[in-house]
């Protein structure tokens, strides 16, 4: 019998992935040909309304430019998705800054917001790392965002996000300022070429804690990498196992060194990974204010909302598609 020399499909990694790339053309194929059908609709609404004079079919018509204009904006926005790893699943880090227990409030609120906009989108959302703030709220907490393009989207989030509302934990009813800071990263899958020396990096286990999980305070399976040379720090608890965890933290310290490398060959320090600023006064990217006014800014873009409720519920698009058409411009 002879035998076949190993084929593609025997690579499961790179067989989903190619299904994946399939799914997303055909997806692409879709929407463009309801689109094309749309367009042909509001063309017919509009000729009913003039043959019948019937100035009642307007307001059909404007709803059906009004889907038609999103539509057509976010496959507009998604041709500026061409960055070498704008394709690429997302790793997120959010950390509570100055404030105490309101920026760890904080924090969870910015978590909520990104996990409903992951929703929003269909993308899957994973945590990596997660630590409890000492009285309410989160301390800080590492999730991974898969879907396509989803670092091509989310890198506009890097940076400081600040707060201004009453704060709950104020019995004074006084308005409080929270800072938190987003570190976005691409997932790379493949090995990178980076060399880790043993004496360059210490690897703590500790006992995992957060919500959620079988393993969630149950055995020492978390790990912690430090790089002395970087003092970059990277966790994960949330794999199965100590072995698992290690070689996830591990993928994610070689690609944080990878990135900072790029940076270094190449003018790419605002695409990949942005300045590492001080959470605080001065240094926010975006501003959310709940009193006395109700107003969402992003400081880079210009792009405002008045609805903070329905930003902080994932509705973040805007604000993204204006600075990748600010990026691109």
């Amino acid at each position: 019998m002879e035998m076949q020399a190993p084929g593609f499909w025997d690579d499961p990694e790179k067989s989903n992935q190619k299904m994946r790339e399939s799914k997303n053309l055909k997806d692409i194929v879709d929407t463009m040909n309801g689109l094309s059908g749309q367009y042909d609709d509001i063309l017919t609404l509009i000729e009913m309304g003039y043959e019948d004079n019937d100035p009642s079919i307007i307001p059909d018509i404007e709803e059906e430019l009004k889907q038609f204009k999103e539509t057509f904006e976010n496959i507009r926005i998604s041709t500026l998705l061409s960055g070498e790893y704008d394709r690429n699943n997302a790793i997120l880090k959010l950390n509570a800054g100055a404030g105490g227990t309101e920026s760890c409030d904080w924090c969870s609120m910015l978590y909520r917001m990104y996990t409903r906009w992951a929703e929003r989108k269909g993308f899957a959302l994973e945590v990596l790392d997660y630590l409890d703030g000492d009285e309410a709220g989160i301390k800080s907490v590492t999730f991974q965002i898969n879907g396509e393009n989803a670092y091509g989207y989310l890198k506009s989030e890097k940076g400081v996000h600040r707060l201004v509302r009453i704060s709950p934990f104020n019995a004074q009813g006084k308005r409080q300022t929270s800072f938190v800071s987003l570190d976005v990263m691409p997932d790379i899958e493949e090995d990178v070429d980076i060399e880790i020396k043993d004496e360059d990096i210490r690897i703590d286990t500790y006992r995992s804690s957060g919500a959620g999980g079988q393993h969630i305070n149950k055995t020492s399976s978390a790990i912690r990498i430090t790089h002395f040379p970087t003092g970059i720090v990277v966790t994960c608890q949330n794999e199965r196992s100590q072995f698992q965890n290690k070689d996830k933290a591990m993928q994610m310290l070689k690609a944080k060194l990878f990135m900072l490398k790029q940076e270094e060959n190449a003018e790419k320090l605002s695409d990949i990974r942005g300045d590492v600023k001080e959470i605080g006064w001065g240094n926010q990217i975006r501003s959310y204010v709940m009193q006395p006014y109700t107003m969402v800014k992003d400081h880079r873009t210009n792009e405002e909302s008045g609805n903070v409720d329905a930003v902080l519920d994932g509705a973040i698009d805007p604000f993204i598609n204006a600075y990748l058409r600010w990026i691109n411009s």
